[in-house]
């Protein structure tokens, strides 16, 4: 009889409940009002409707009167496809895509060899907390929050053949950006200032969140600063090197709005985005011919852009 009320005390306890990843979703999900229900649903369905209707549905129009001949004038019953032709004659017969695609690599490799190494060294002097570091940081990306047209109006103060300073303190009559030799050097320091300010911030906001610890282990080896931050701070930046690499990429291939005020994208400044802007708003209105353009950056830029989705998703994995 001593053994009858231990049993019944063992049957009175319940056995252990095995809580599982969907019944812990549904039990927060029940704790959700109605309201915040209805806040999560907007917070999530408005983005995804601004970004469908103004990124991928243009995107996706793009590609499919890529393959048309229209002017965007007649109606839309009487498009006419063509296929792939359109990518032909711009690879062939269209003269100024070649020097495009030269100035955009151009671009690339100015952006990416000088702005983008001076910007980060920029960063690193700043992340030692000199004195006047909030100064120079406001005032290094102060260009950044300027649109590439007012930048192009601000060096051409300096630029002005008869009026620029430039030319004033060298005593000189260079025609900056008139000069087809000579034009795509200077809007690249025009486009290069404000990518040093950009670049800047990025790493320095990156190092910012570095651990101390592995740069006090590396002294503690007897590492100077320059092994420190190339064998050390640099790879532990992986992130920040991958979004720099894809934002430099992007930079050169929109760049636009510099070349279009300096001559609207002609005599030495021809661009891939110049291009598309004077087919498709120009005084020809080829649709067709500035889509396939279009897709054509498109494309390049689908590239860089999932090898940075790949990365990223391949570093959340682990």
């Amino acid at each position: 009889m001593s053994d009858q009320p231990l049993i019944q005390a063992d049957r009175a306890v319940p056995p252990p409940a095995t809580t599982t990843r969907t019944g812990g979703r549904r039990r927060r999900l029940r704790l959700l009002s109605r309201t915040d229900r209805v806040v999560i649903t907007l917070m999530v369905l408005v983005p995804l409707l601004l970004v469908t209707g103004f990124v991928w549905l243009p995107a996706a129009a793009t590609v499919l009167l890529s393959g048309t001949n229209w002017d965007g004038i007649g109606p839309l019953n009487e498009i006419e496809f063509v296929g792939a032709r359109n990518y032909d004659d711009v690879v062939n017969i269209y003269p100024p895509f070649v020097p495009a695609v030269q100035n955009n690599l151009l671009w690339l490799a100015a952006l990416f060899v000088v702005a983008t190494p001076f910007g980060m060294f920029l960063a690193v002097l700043l992340d030692k907390e000199l004195r006047g570091s909030r100064f120079y940081q406001t005032a290094l990306y102060l260009p950044v929050v300027l649109s590439l047209a007012l930048i192009g109006f601000v060096w051409q103060l300096l630029y002005s053949r008869d009026q620029g300073l430039i030319n004033a303190a060298f005593n000189s009559n260079v025609d900056w950006y008139g000069d087809s030799n000579v034009n795509i050097w200077a809007v690249l320091v025009a486009s290069g200032w404000r990518h040093v300010g950009y670049i800047m911030l990025l790493y320095l906001a990156g190092l910012k969140g570095v651990d101390p610890s592995l740069r006090e282990a590396a002294a503690v080896d007897g590492a100077s600063e320059t092994r420190t931050f190339f064998r050390v701070v640099f790879p532990v930046l992986r992130p920040i090197n991958i979004i720099v690499l894809v934002v430099t990429v992007i930079e050169s291939l929109r760049a636009f709005d510099l070349v279009w005020v300096v001559n609207k994208g002609r005599n030495g400044l021809e661009l891939l985005s110049a291009l598309v802007t004077q087919n498709v708003v120009g005084e020809a209105s080829r649709i067709g011919f500035g889509s396939a353009l279009a897709t054509i950056m498109l494309v390049v830029s689908l590239v860089f852009i999932t090898v940075y989705l790949a990365t990223v998703m391949r570093e959340n994995r682990e």
